[in-house]
């Protein structure tokens, strides 16, 4: 039986959960408001702050880091790479903490889940993160030659949504093709077929929808 720590900081919340293999043990989704997030300038900034909520979830739930096999967390802008799982390495962290590709709290999951890995030496992972990319050529049309569109979206959401559904047809997400939306601090609408995402908006650079936490700019 292997014992995982999950950690998923989002732009709004830092959603935490425990597994025993595939079981679901215990989660939870601490939410952050615009106030409580106002004094950090940078994301990067809030590195300690999501660090003790998770340890405040771990004491809660009465868990210590050496029962865990694995921790794994939400992948951030890194280079583009094709979906999966990933262990987490030097290179992979020195591009998350220069912000090489950009800066989202997504950043924050695989730093903290190395760190807390390191202290019990413990392997530690990413999976899915923002920058998956798997894009057909044509999709990447934007109208004009300068202008590339990117893949960067909720990767890790929408592939675990995908295969829940496929599950649930009697598929593997490798057989079904579906149209996937997340909604939450940011949306994303992806096009999945046969287990890649063939086409989805940039939610990072607001192309898409508008979401509750582009919205809070206008009030």
């Amino acid at each position: 039986m292997h014992k995982i720590l999950v950690i998923n900081p989002g732009s709004t919340s830092t959603k935490l959960a425990i597994y025993e293999d595939e079981n679901l043990i215990s989660k939870d989704t601490v939410r952050h408001s615009s106030e409580e997030l106002a004094p950090f300038k940078h994301i990067a900034e809030q590195y300690e702050f999501r660090k003790e909520v998770i340890k405040k979830f771990l004491e809660k739930e009465g868990y210590h880091l050496s029962a865990f096999s694995a921790i794994v967390g939400r992948g951030g802008l890194l280079r583009p790479i094709p979906g999966g799982v990933y262990e987490i390495n030097e290179l992979m962290k020195e591009e998350l903490r220069e912000r090489k590709f950009g800066e989202h709290a997504s950043n924050l999951g695989a730093l903290i889940a190395h760190e807390l890995a390191s202290e019990y030496n413990i392997p530690s992972f990413i999976a899915d993160p923002v920058v998956v990319d798997e894009m057909i050529d044509i999709a990447r049309f934007s109208g004009h030659p300068d202008f590339e569109r990117k893949s960067i979206f909720h990767a890790l959401n929408q592939k675990a949504v995908a295969r829940a559904t496929a599950e649930k047809m009697n598929k593997k997400y490798e057989e079904v093709n579906l149209i996937v939306v997340h909604m939450g601090g940011g949306i994303s609408i992806g096009a999945h077929k046969k287990g890649k995402v063939i086409d989805v908006n940039n939610a990072l650079d607001g192309d898409g929808p508008f979401t509750p936490k582009g919205l809070e700019h206008y009030q």
